[in-house]
C-alpha cells in the first residue's frame, strides 16, 4: 500500500521502530540506575553513620506507617459477636457483589446483536487489549522506581521494628503489586463489559424504543461499579482479618502505593490517548465535511478505543484506587490519633461496616430505581435519559444516609462513654454522602444540554464563532469552580462543627478525622458513582458502532431483523436516540469527576496529617513550623501551585503533539472516494500513534512528579507539607474548572447536532473547535489531578521519612540530594514541552 510523503513520519518500518525504542529503553534504564545509585548510596552513608544518632531523634521515624500495629478486633463485641466475626460477614457481601457484577457481564454478553455491530465492538476490544498490555508493561517499569525507594527505606534506613527485613520488604513489594493488579484488573474488566454493552446498545436502538438504550449502559456501569468496590473491599478486609496485626501496616501501605501508581498511569496515559484520538477524528468533520464517526475515517476506531482507554479504564482504576487509599488513610489516622485500643477497634469495625452497608445500599437503590424507570419508560416513545440517572443518584444517597444512622446506632451507641457520638459521626459521613448527590446537580447546572451555560455557548457561537464559544466555556468553568468550591466548604464546615462537639475527647485532631469521613461519605455511593460515569463511554461507543457497522447498507437488513428479532427497524429514529443518549452520557461523565477530585483533596488532608504526626512526634514539637511565619512552609505553598499548572500544560502538550501526528496521518490516508470503510491497518496505525504519545507524555510526567516529590521532601520537611497542601488546593480548583468547561463545550456541540440539527454549518464548526479545546481539559488534565495528588501524598509518606532519616545527621547530604533530584525533575519538566514539541517543517 502506497502512502504520501506527508505521512512518512508515521510509517516507519518495524525494524526502525525497534531501533528507536532501543535508545529510549537505554535512557530509561540509565535513569533507573541513577535513582538506584543515589538512593542506595545515600542509604549506605546514613547506615554507616547511624550509631552517632541519638535514639530520640529518630524515634518517630522507625518504619513510619508500616510500623503501625492493628489491634485485635476480637476484643470488642458488636451486636452479640466480636468485631472479627462481624466483619467476616462483610466477605459474604463482597462475594455477592462480585456475583452481581459477573451475572450482568454474562447477561450483556448474551444480549442480541447484529454480526456487523459485534465485529466492530470486537475490533475495539482487541485494540483496547493491545493498549492495556502495553500499559501493563509500562506500569511495571515505573514500579521499579518505587521499589527502589521501598527497598532503600525499609531495607537499609529504617526496618520496621521487630520484623525481619527479609519478610517486611517483600511483603510491602508484594502488596504494591497486588494494588497495581487490582487497578489493572478492574480496568480490564471494565473495557470488556463496555465493549459488550456498546454494540448491544447500538443494536437495541434499531427497534426505536428509548428505554433499552438507557438500560443497557446503566447495567454495564453497575456491573463495573459493584465488582470494583467488592474486589477492593475484599482485599482490604482480607488484610484486616487474616494478616497478623504486626504485618497489616506494611500490607496496607504497599497496597495503597501500588494501586495509586496503577491508577495514575492508566488515568494520565488514558486521558492523553483518548483525546489525541478524539481530536484527530473530530477535526476531520471540519476539514472534509464528513459526518460524525464516518466509517471512512481511520481515526474513528482509535476514538472508540480512546473512549474506553480514557473514559472507562482511567475512571475505573481511579475509582478503585480512590476507594482504597481513602480507607488506608482513615485506618492510619485511627491508629495514630486514637490511643485506646478498644476505641481503635470500635472505629475500625464501624468504618468497615459502613463500607459493607454502602455496597448493599447501592444495590438496593439500583433495583428500586429500575422498577420505577421501567414502569415509567418501558414502553415510552420519548424519554429524558438524564431523569432516571438523577433519581438513581438521589435514591442511593437517601438509602445510604438512612443505613449510616441505623448502623451507627447499632455498632457504636456508646463511644468513650458518650451516647451522642454515634449520630454525630453518622452526620459527618452523611455530609459526604449528600455531597455525592448535590455535586452532580451543581455540575449539571454548568454542562447539561438543558443548562443556561451550555445554551449561552451555543448563542455566542452563532455570532462570534469559535472565539466566543471558547470564552463562554471558560466562563462556565470558572463559575462552576466557585459554586462547587463553596458547596464543598459548606459541607466540610458542617462536618467540622459536629467534630467539635465532643470528638476531641476521643482522638487528636478531630477535625482532620471529620474531613476524612467526608471523603469516605463521598465514596458511600461508590458503585453508583462508577455506574453513571461508565454510562458515558458506552453511549459514545454505541453511536460510533452504529455508523461504523454500516448497518443500513447490509442487504435485506430490515427483513432479516423482522424475521429474527420481531421488530420493524427504524434507522433515523435509532440515530436520533443514540445522539440524545450520548448527551446524557456526557453530562453524567462530568458529574463523577468533581466527586473523585473532591475525595482526593479531602482525603489527602488525612494522609498529610500522618506526615505531620511523624514530624511533630504526635503534635508535641515543632508545631510552630506549620505556619506562614515559617518561611519554608509558605514557600512550599507557592511551589505546589507551580507544579499543578505545569502538569496541566504538560498533559495538554502531549495531547497537542499526538493529535498533530494523528491529524497529519489521517489527512494523508483518508479515502473518501474509493472506500466504504477505512482499512484496519490505517486504523491501527492511528491507535499506535495515540499509544506512543500517551506513553511518552506519561513517562515525562511521572518522572517529573517522582523526582520532584523526592526533591521537595529533601528541601525541608515543613516545606514539603506546604507543598502537599498546595497541590491539593490548586488541583481541586484547576480540575473543577477544566472538567466543567470541557463538558460545557462538549454538550454545546451536542445541542447543535441534535436539537438544532445544524451539522456541517459554520455554527457546528465553531462548536467542534470548542469541543476539541475542551477535550484535554475535561478528559486529560482535570481527571488526572486526582491520582497525581494521591500518588504524591502517598509516596510523600516514604519520601519525607527518607529525607529526615538521611538529613538528621548529615544535613548537607540532604541538601545535595534535593538539588540533584530537583535537577532530574526539572529536566523532565523541560522535556515535557521541548521534547514533545511539534517539529518544524522545512520551508
Amino acid at each position: 500500500m502506497s502512502h504520501s510523503p506527508a505521512a512518512s513520519f508515521s510509517l516507519t518500518p518495524p525494524r526502525q521502530i525497534r531501533a528507536r525504542r532501543g535508545p529510549r529503553l537505554r535512557r530509561a534504564l540509565a535513569i533507573l540506575a541513577l535513582v538506584a545509585v543515589l538512593t542506595l548510596t545515600s542509604a549506605a552513608l546514613a547506615q554507616a553513620s547511624a550509631p552517632t544518632v541519638e535514639p530520640q531523634a529518630v524515634k518517630h521515624e522507625a518504619g513510619g506507617e508500616a510500623s503501625l500495629k492493628l489491634p485485635d478486633l476480637s476484643t470488642v463485641d458488636f451486636l452479640g459477636v466480636d468485631g472479627h466475626t462481624l466483619l467476616l460477614f462483610g466477605l459474604i457481601v463482597c462475594a455477592l457483589g462480585m456475583v452481581f457484577g459477573l451475572r450482568i457481564y454474562i447477561h450483556l454478553k448474551n444480549l442480541p446483536v447484529h454480526r456487523a455491530m459485534r465485529e466492530v465492538s470486537e475490533l475495539i476490544y482487541e485494540t483496547c487489549k493491545t493498549y492495556l498490555i502495553t500499559q501493563g508493561k509500562f506500569i511495571l517499569l515505573l514500579w521499579l522506581f518505587i521499589a527502589i525507594v521501598i527497598v532503600a527505606y525499609f531495607g537499609f534506613l529504617h526496618p520496621v521494628p521487630g520484623h525481619a527485613i527479609g519478610v517486611t520488604v517483600p511483603i510491602i513489594l508484594l502488596f504494591s503489586i497486588v494494588g497495581i493488579c487490582g487497578s489493572y484488573g478492574v480496568a480490564w474488566f471494565g473495557i470488556r463489559v463496555n465493549t459488550f454493552a456498546n454494540s448491544r446498545t447500538a443494536f437495541a436502538s434499531l427497534a426505536g424504543k428509548p428505554y433499552p438504550i438507557y438500560n443497557i449502559p446503566l447495567k454495564a456501569g453497575m456491573s463495573i461499579g459493584m465488582l470494583l468496590i467488592s474486589v477492593e473491599l475484599l482485599i482490604m478486609l482480607s488484610i484486616l482479618l487474616f494478616v497478623p496485626g504486626d504485618y497489616a501496616g506494611p500490607c496496607f501501605i504497599g497496597f495503597a502505593i501500588g494501586e495509586s501508581l496503577g491508577a495514575a498511569v492508566l488515568r494520565i496515559a488514558g486521558g492523553i490517548f483518548t483525546k489525541i484520538a478524539d481530536i484527530g477524528s473530530d477535526l476531520m468533520k471540519i476539514v472534509f465535511k464528513i459526518k460524525e464517526d464516518d466509517a471512512r475515517n481511520p481515526g474513528v476506531i482509535a476514538d472508540c478505543t480512546g473512549d474506553n482507554a480514557g473514559d472507562s479504564v482511567g475512571p475505573t482504576a481511579d475509582g478503585f484506587e480512590t476507594y482504597g487509599v481513602t480507607g488506608v488513610a482513615l485506618i492510619t489516622f485511627i491508629l495514630l490519633a486514637v490511643k485506646e485500643p478498644a476505641l481503635q477497634v470500635q472505629l475500625l469495625v464501624w468504618i468497615f461496616v459502613m463500607r459493607v452497608l454502602m455496597v448493599i445500599a447501592s444495590a438496593a437503590a439500583y433495583f428500586l430505581n429500575q422498577v420505577y424507570a421501567k414502569a415509567r419508560y418501558g414502553n415510552a416513545e420519548e424519554m429524558n435519559y438524564e431523569a432516571p440517572l438523577t433519581s438513581l443518584v438521589w435514591l442511593t444517597s437517601i438509602v445510604s444516609i438512612g443505613l449510616t444512622y441505623l448502623a451507627s446506632y447499632e455498632i457504636i451507641p456508646h463511644l468513650a462513654g458518650d451516647d451522642t457520638l454515634w449520630w454525630k459521626l453518622a452526620t459527618i459521613i452523611s455530609c459526604g454522602t449528600l455531597a455525592g448527590a448535590v455535586i452532580p446537580e451543581l455540575v449539571k447546572v454548568f454542562n447539561s444540554v438543558e443548562s443556561a451555560h451550555v445554551k449561552e455557548i451555543v448563542i455566542s457561537s452563532r455570532e462570534g464563532g469559535a472565539s466566543l464559544n471558547i470564552l463562554s466555556g471558560l466562563v462556565a468553568g470558572n463559575f462552576s469552580a466557585y459554586w462547587l468550591g463553596i458547596s464543598i466548604v459548606a459541607l466540610m464546615g458542617v462536618a467540622h462543627y459536629f467534630a467539635s462537639q465532643g470528638l476531641a475527647a476521643v482522638m487528636v485532631a478531630a477535625p482532620v478525622f471529620a474531613f476524612g469521613l467526608v471523603a469516605f461519605g463521598f465514596l458511600g455511593m461508590g458503585p453508583v458513582t462508577i455506574a453513571v460515569d461508565s454510562y458515558g463511554p458506552v453511549t459514545d461507543n454505541a453511536q460510533s458502532i452504529y455508523e461504523l457497522s454500516l448497518i443500513e447498507q447490509v442487504p435485506n437488513i430490515a427483513a432479516e431483523l423482522k424475521q429474527q428479532n420481531g421488530f420493524e427497524v427504524r434507522f433515523e429514529r435509532a440515530k436520533e436516540m443514540l445522539e440524545a443518549n450520548d448527551g446524557a452520557g456526557n453530562t453524567f461523565k462530568a458529574t463523577a469527576k468533581p466527586v473523585l477530585i473532591g475525595t482526593a483533596v479531602v482525603g489527602a488532608t488525612t494522609m498529610i496529617f500522618s506526615i505531620i504526626m511523624a514530624l511533630t512526634q504526635g503534635l508535641t514539637v515543632n508545631t510552630d513550623k506549620l505556619s506562614l511565619l515559617h518561611a519554608p512552609f509558605f514557600l512550599g505553598l507557592v511551589t505546589g501551585g507551580a507544579m499543578i499548572f505545569w502538569f496541566a500544560g504538560a498533559s495538554i502538550q502531549a495531547v497537542t503533539t499526538g493529535a498533530y501526528r494523528a491529524v497529519e496521518f489521517i489527512k494523508a490516508n483518508i479515502k473518501l472516494d474509493s472506500a466504504e470503510k477505512a482499512s484496519v491497518a490505517d486504523s491501527k496505525k492511528v491507535v499506535e500513534i495515540c499509544t506512543q504519545y500517551a506513553q511518552k507524555g506519561m513517562f515525562n510526567i511521572f518522572l517529573a512528579v517522582f523526582f520532584g516529590t523526592l526533591a521537595f521532601a529533601f528541601v525541608e520537611p515543613y516545606f514539603f507539607i506546604g507543598y502537599l497542601i498546595s497541590i491539593a488546593l490548586f488541583g481541586l480548583y484547576q480540575a473543577i474548572f477544566m472538567a466543567n468547561a470541557g463538558a460545557a463545550w462538549d454538550n454545546a456541540k451536542k445541542v447543535v447536532e441534535t436539537q438544532l440539527r445544524q451539522k456541517g454549518t459554520a455554527l457546528h464548526d465553531a462548536t467542534v473547535v470548542g469541543d476539541t479545546v475542551g477535550d484535554p481539559f475535561k478528559d486529560t488534565s482535570s481527571v488526572a489531578m486526582n491520582p497525581v495528588i494521591k500518588f504524591t501524598t502517598l509516596f510523600g509518606l516514604l519520601a519525607v521519612e527518607l529525607a529526615v532519616s538521611l538529613s538528621s545527621d548529615r544535613p548537607n547530604l540532604g541538601l545535595v540530594l534535593a538539588v540533584v533530584f530537583f535537577a532530574v525533575s526539572a529536566f523532565f519538566v523541560w522535556r515535557s514541552f521541548y521534547g514533545m514539541r511539534i517539529p518544524r517543517k522545512e520551508a
